[in-house]
């Protein structure tokens, strides 16, 4: 993993809601040398406002607060459904900051629109980020600095690895890509495991090898230049066993089925946008 580009040791930076993302980069930032007090979390569920204090000690807050004005950046990990309505009850206090989104579908016009600030950034990250190995792909509005970018990216990058788009459009095909990403592996992976216990496994064996075979597929492809074709085709030999699994896979239509399911998942991304962004 890449180290920050810019120096946030002393960034105030305030989460408008305390879930799993949240939790996530807050835990990136404080392994950082971030200090927990200059975090602040509104998070109104007391349950999650107790775990999110013991787990970090940071400073928990059941609303919207004055001490939100402290913050230069605010990071939006709310579900998009009640977005407008928090940020209704935060931008009185954030005037001055950048914001940074991980809302799923949310467009960055609404956003802006709602905060009253055209400092604004949306991400996509996914789940990997809980362990520090996430992807986030960013979008950045025009009124954004280099600067601004710096912060985000030094944020941003210790979760995972990131990168800029060009065209928030894309942002629908990344939540496609990689925010569901991780949902396919798992459902891959299940299907192996379940294939392996009734093909004389046991469940714990089958669990072993998929996972492993996921982690070491990937890292051969994450340290090879060539073509994920070529490395598939390295492992196929006509008429070995290889072969008779892709061509029943091939027979089954499996690589249309699951581009239609990815482009079904892209559709709802852009749908979320335009159900929760209309206010």
């Amino acid at each position: 993993m890449s180290q920050p580009s810019h120096d946030i040791s002393a960034l105030q930076i305030a989460f408008i809601g305390g879930g799993n993302m949240a939790s996530a980069i807050m835990g990136g930032l404080i392994k950082r040398g971030l200090a927990p007090g200059q975090i602040q979390v509104v998070e109104p569920f007391a349950e999650q406002a107790a775990k999110l204090q013991s787990q970090f000690g940071v400073r928990v807050l059941a609303g919207a607060q004055a001490s939100l004005g402290s913050a230069a950046l605010v990071v939006w990990a709310v579900k998009p459904q009640v977005f407008s309505q928090a940020a209704a009850e935060v931008r009185t206090h954030t005037p001055a900051a950048l914001h940074l989104s991980v809302a799923a579908g949310i467009r960055s016009d609404s956003i802006a629109r709602w905060l009253g600030s055209e400092r604004v950034v949306r991400a996509m990250p996914n789940t990997p980020a809980l362990i520090g190995l996430g992807i986030t792909a960013l979008l950045a509005r025009p009124a954004v600095t280099a600067a601004d970018r710096l912060i985000v990216e030094a944020v941003v990058q210790t979760t995972g690895a990131h990168l800029w788009l060009a065209q928030e459009e894309q942002l629908d095909a990344v939540t496609a890509l990689s925010g569901s990403g991780p949902a396919y592996v798992f459902y891959f992976m299940e299907a192996m495991v379940e294939a392996g216990v009734e093909m004389g496994l046991d469940a714990a064996q089958a669990r072993q090898l998929a996972l492993a075979t996921f982690v070491g597929a990937s890292a051969l492809a994450q340290a090879s230049d060539e073509p994920l074709a070529t490395l598939r085709e390295r492992v196929t030999s006509k008429g070995g066993t290889t072969y008779a699994a892709l061509s029943a896979m091939q027979a089954s239509g499996v690589k249309p089925q699951f581009k239609a399911a990815m482009q079904a998942a892209r559709q709802r991304a852009a749908e979320l946008g335009d159900e929760f962004g209309a206010a």
